[in-house]
């Protein structure tokens, strides 16, 4: 029996999990309580094609439309085709999803579901559970099956390093309440979330900080399509994530005069897709001077508010706004990674024994872009075949690490279903620091100036300078700084804009740049590196 140490424990941790936990002895590791991650904060619901005038194809199509041609079609038809599977499988875990209006429990076929339009889908097929708790419900039955079953989990603990003997992971040093120690494992699943702490306004929980991505780099993993940012595009002006389901129900977007501006960016309007929204949005607040845009909502009357949307309700009416009466003022904030550690569908890094799911990973489904609750899908399916591949024989073996490619691929622009090349780029190390101190809110506040919605060269090249100067100067920003500087240099290399990558000295979309690049540490694994000053020496301890 192999031992498994999954690190993190959202939709898709949890998930591999109790999968693994199967056929071996797994371990979970987190940084705060089990639900604590980002699924628990989704609000919108889960994407798939369940009802009758839907398909596995169409949805599919839909994912490749809004990825600008960069999702990897092979992973996109595993994720629509198997996702319908993966949906009743939550439900025989124990989620319920809302019943349709008019339903009669006990709401066992599709049929009796709710189902809901985002942007971008050509049809409603997205299910919701406990109104816009979706995530919550999700994690909440997922951590209720963990703590029933055999598998161990260590809260309020972290992975400050992996350890690699042989070219291959043999576990993590993990620090806890009780200390530092070296966690040995067969195999270890990263599924710390995103890096939506890498800005300074995001819909994100503190714990995501991308320490996965970088845990994986440090490790030798290749890492891939970081420049590929999405932006929600409707948070409270004071904090706080306004679904897309809300749009999707009706609401529309007003500027400071109570005009409604996307009909005239886009004829899909409010349900183009995120970036085409989120751009128009920033766009229209400079045009009014910073002031934020209006979301109008009060189409729905107040019942259908509290009844469909309860935690945004609560959020909105704590703000002074009565938003069944008045429009409620809304921003873009960073919400989504596209780029992570690259990995296959069944979670595989180009390291032996290393995985990673969720959002730590980049599969290529998403592309540039991605579709509206697809997140919470790519995290069951993949976190579903990650648990059943890791520790199986023959699950040591990495993904082969693509050909180095120091520029441009040419590619014809072909259809959607046409492959992706994937090639490696050439990098510095992101680990190597320099002599000034950067605080994790330092970082933020450039990122957020420089990588941003809306990007030019020179203000990427001046933050890249910066950070190469730079040396962390606390805990968080021992993650965030390698992560801004292998973002910064994946926004320089991607000379055109694509999906949620917009330059401003780059306007359009290359087809000769249709191509995923990805980057490796030079020297490849970086033993000596750690999240934490204090296990530094633990880690150099271990033999690479």
């Amino acid at each position: 029996m192999a031992h498994i140490l999954v690190i993190g424990s959202g939709m898709a941790g949890l998930v591999a999990a109790l999968r693994a936990a199967r056929r071996h002895d797994v371990t979970i590791v987190t940084k705060d309580v089990l639900t604590a991650g980002s699924t628990a904060w989704a609000q919108g619901g889960i994407a798939a094609a369940v009802f009758p005038d839907d398909s596995a194809a169409l949805h599919a199509r839909d994912t490749l439309i809004a990825g600008a041609g960069l999702s990897d079609p092979a992973a996109v038809d595993v994720l629509c085709t198997e996702g319908p599977a993966r949906v009743h499988d939550l439900v025989a875990l124990g989620v319920a999803f809302d019943p349709a209006v008019g339903a009669v429990a006990p709401y066992n076929d599709v049929s009796d579901w709710a189902r809901g339009l985002e942007a971008a889908h050509s049809v409603a097929r997205v299910l919701h559970a406990g109104g816009d708790a979706t995530g919550r419900v999700i994690e909440t039955a997922l951590a209720a099956a963990v703590r029933e079953g055999r598998i161990r989990a260590r809260e309020f603990a972290r992975a400050v390093s992996l350890i690699v003997r042989d070219g291959a992971i043999a576990g993590a040093v993990v620090e806890g309440p009780n200390g530092v120690e070296n966690v040995d494992a067969d195999a270890v699943v990263l599924a710390t979330g995103g890096n939506g702490r890498l800005y300074r306004h995001t819909t994100n929980p503190p714990v995501s900080t991308g320490d996965g991505v970088i845990l994986a780099y440090a490790a030798g993993a290749a890492i891939a399509d970081l420049e590929f940012v999405q932006f929600h595009p409707t948070v409270l002006s004071g904090g706080g994530l306004v679904s897309e389901a809300v749009r999707g129900e009706g609401a529309t977007l007003l500027d400071a005069e109570g005009r409604r501006f996307m009909l005239d960016v886009d004829p899909r309007a409010e349900l183009a897709p995120r970036d085409i929204v989120a751009r128009a949005i920033a766009r229209q607040m400079r045009a009014q001077d910073g002031q934020p845009v209006l979301l109008d909502a009060t189409m729905l009357g107040a019942e259908v508010l509290a009844a469909r949307f309860p935690t945004i309700d609560a959020l909105v009416r704590a703000t002074g706004v009565d938003w069944a009466r008045e429009p409620v003022p809304v921003t873009p904030a960073a919400h989504y990674a596209m780029g992570g550690a690259l990995t296959d569908m069944d979670g595989r890094t180009t390291v032996p024994g290393l995985f990673a799911v969720g959002e730590t990973g980049s599969t290529g489904v998403h592309g540039a872009n991605r579709l509206a609750s697809n997140s919470l899908l790519e995290a069951l399916v993949v976190g579903w075949r990650a648990g059943d591949t890791v520790g199986a024989a023959g699950s040591v073996a990495a993904l082969p690490l693509p050909a180095p490619h120091a520029g441009r691929v040419e590619s014809a622009p072909g259809e959607l279903d046409t492959p992706v090349p994937v090639a490696t780029a050439m990098a510095p190390d992101a680990l190597a620091n320099g002599s000034t101190a950067m605080t994790a809110d330092r970082i933020r506040d450039r990122a957020w100036q420089a990588l941003g919605l809306e990007r030019t060269g020179d203000e990427v090249t001046e933050l890249a300078r910066e950070l190469a100067a730079a040396l962390p100067a606390d805990d968080e920003s021992r993650s965030l700084l390698p992560l801004a500087r292998l973002t910064a240099a994946a926004a320089l290399a991607r000379t055109e804009s694509r999906g949620a990558h917009y330059r401003h000295d780059f306007v359009d979309t290359d087809p000769t740049q249709r191509v995923r690049r990805v980057v490796v540490r030079p020297g490849g694994a970086a033993t000596e590196w750690s999240r934490s000053a204090d296990a530094a020496l633990v880690a150099e301890e271990v033999p690479a």
